[in-house]
């Protein structure tokens, strides 16, 4: 059972050897998109992590 979806960058079926992607170039693109910031995984800052840089600023970092 090969149920491959499309290549998520131009829409051919993929590749089984370059998965999810159908070639070389469609990886490299989705790779550029991660390197050049055009794809970002959403950050949610935590207030637990500010409070902890407020405790520990004047500690000597060395």
């Amino acid at each position: 059972m090969t149920d491959l979806k499309p290549c998520p960058i131009c829409g051919k079926p993929a590749d089984p050897t370059e998965r999810p992607f159908c070639s070389r170039r469609c990886r490299l693109v989705d790779l550029n998109r991660w390197m050049t910031g055009a794809y970002a995984v959403p950050v949610i800052e935590d207030d637990d992590d500010a409070d902890w840089e407020t405790i520990h600023d004047g500690e000597d970092k060395s």
